[in-house]
Order: structure tokens, then sequence, then C-alpha cells
């Protein structure tokens, strides 16, 4: 015969345990729920992220186009050289007749921010092969640029040969060589063999275009300028930027008028004041996720159209990462 008391003791751990089941089935469930709700919540962010990134692009596009109707040099004091430094998304946005934005705009939490740059104010490193040679006048600028930088020259060999090879490769569908692809981003040159230390170090002054440009003289370095030129001294090439800062040059012969190293032929085929392409970076801060987005768009004439974009996430909340 059972005690009363423990017959009681039994139904009420009973009980207990199935309080705990219940309240741990119901945490379960609105964990799932609150999850889902971030998981969604995450995926609108990045599609509006998507549209506004790509809105800032067009806008870009538009800046560019308006720059080739006036014509003339591209240089640093231009409209599309100006950054667009981080402001609420909702200061582009309709305000009322006082000047002041609704009350949902204001609980928009979304900061823009973006500039373009000439990606012809560096040395590009296609210049490297010509044809499918390696070309000296190219090797004679980047050799100065790796000495400049203290970077060891066996490396740049090793890049530009494997450029060579790739070139080669790309060209003839039927080579059985096995080498990399050609490279379409800088930070793809490590399939060269370049180390990331040294394409960090070059990263600044360098870019990959998909063909072979001049650099602009209006928006170089002083180290891309005296590594262009291979008589160019640098206390010479910041006496250019220099100049160009006070007034930009209209014509390259402008430059040589400080510069008399440029008026050589050869020279002047590697320096201009125009440019064809440019980089556009776009930064959406949305909360407490930041998306970054690059693209290269090329212009020719009035047609400006892009050649790649990448879209990325820089930062996000804890609890909406994957």
């Amino acid at each position: 015969m059972t005690r009363p008391g423990r017959s009681q003791g039994a139904a009420l751990l009973a009980a207990m345990l199935t309080v705990t089941l219940v309240a741990t089935l119901a945490a379960a469930a609105l964990w799932q729920q609150w999850r889902a709700v971030e998981i969604e919540a995450a995926d609108r962010s990045r599609v509006q992220s998507g549209w506004i990134l790509t809105g800032a692009v067009d806008w870009s596009r538009l800046i560019l186009i308006e720059d080739a109707r006036a014509g003339g040099a591209d240089h640093l004091a231009e409209p599309w050289a100006v950054p667009l430094r981080e402001a609420r998304l909702s200061s582009f946005l309709a305000a009322d007749r006082y000047n002041t934005v609704t009350d949902s705009d204001a609980a928009m939490e979304a900061f823009l921010s973006g500039q373009i740059s000439d990606q012809q104010g560096r040395l590009n490193v296609l210049n490297l092969i010509d044809g499918n040679k390696v070309s000296t006048r190219a090797m004679a600028s980047f050799t100065k640029l790796f000495e400049l930088l203290g970077l060891p020259p066996q490396q740049l060999t090793d890049l530009a040969e494997n450029l060579r090879l790739a070139s080669e490769a790309a060209s003839d569908s039927k080579s059985g060589q096995s080498t990399a692809l050609m490279p379409q981003r800088l930070d793809q040159l490590v399939w060269m063999g370049l180390p990331p230390r040294t394409l960090a170090a070059i990263t600044p002054f360098v870019t990959l275009l998909p063909v072979r440009t001049l650099l602009n003289v209006n928006t170089a370095s002083a180290e891309a300028i005296y590594a262009a030129v291979p008589t160019l001294a640098m206390a010479t090439a910041q006496k250019l930027v220099a100049e160009r800062d006070r007034a930009h040059f209209r014509t390259l012969g402008d430059a040589i008028k400080y510069a008399p190293e440029i008026s050589n032929e050869a020279n002047q085929d590697a320096l201009n004041v125009t440019s064809r392409f440019f980089e556009v970076q776009g930064r959406l801060r949305l909360d407490d996720t930041t998306f970054e987005e690059h693209s290269l768009l090329q212009r020719d004439g009035l047609d400006v159209k892009i050649l790649w974009r990448e879209r990325g996430v820089l930062t996000m909340s804890p609890l909406t990462r994957p």
C-alpha cells in the first residue's frame, strides 16, 4: 500500500516536469519565431541596400556623363572627384515645405557615403603585357615603383612572366599549358604568385584595367608619376603634383613646362590628362549592418557602362550573422 505523502510527492514532481517541458517547448518555439523574424529582416535589409547602392551607381554614371558633356581634362577639382561624406539617407528624400523630414523618414537609421576615383591615376598592371610579350617600357616603370617601395624585383619578374603566360594561353585556346586565368580584379594578382604583403604595398599606386591605359597626371600620385617616367626624379614628380593642385593641367604640354623630361616622345605616349575608367565605391550603413559595393565604370564619350561590380557585408549585428 502506497503512502499518501509519497503519492503526493510523485504527483508534484510529475507536475513540475510537465511545466518544465512545456516551458522548454514554448521557449524553443519563441526562439524559432524570433530567429525567423531576424533572418527575414536581414534579407529585407540586403534587398533594400542592393536597390539603394544600385541607385548610387546610376547617380555616379550621370555625374560622369555630365562631366563628359563639359569636355576638357579630367582632374581632382571636378564634381565627380568630390567624395560623398556619410549622410542620413532621409536627407536625400523629399522634405516638406518647412524643410523637415517626416517621422517615418527620421526613423530610418540609414546612412549613405561613397566616392568616385579615377583608375587611370594609377599604373595599370595590364600594361606589363604587350601582345604576348612583356613590355620593356612598363617593366621599367614598375621596377622604379618596386625599388621605391623596397620590394624584391624578382617578384615583379615572376608577376610579369605569369601574366604573359596567362595572356598567351587566353589568346590561344589550343594551348595545353597549365596556367592561371587572367585576373580581373587587383586582389586576384595572388593567382600570379604575387605575395599578399607585396600586393598590399603596391595597391595604392596600381590598378588592373581590361586594356592598356595612359596615366593621368592630373589625378596620379607623385609616386605613380615618378614611376611612369624612367628619367623623372621624385622631387620633380612632387613639384608636378603641387603645381597641378594649384591649377590642373589642361594639356600634357602644361605639365611639360614643369617637367621637361616628359617631352620625350616615349614618355608622352605613357601620360595623358583625360581618363576613361573610374571606380565607384558606395557604402550603406543600415542599423548595425554596413554594406559596401565597388563598381568599375568605363566611359566612352557619353556612354558609361559597368564592367564589374562587387558587393559585400562589412559588419553585421551578432544576432543576424549566419
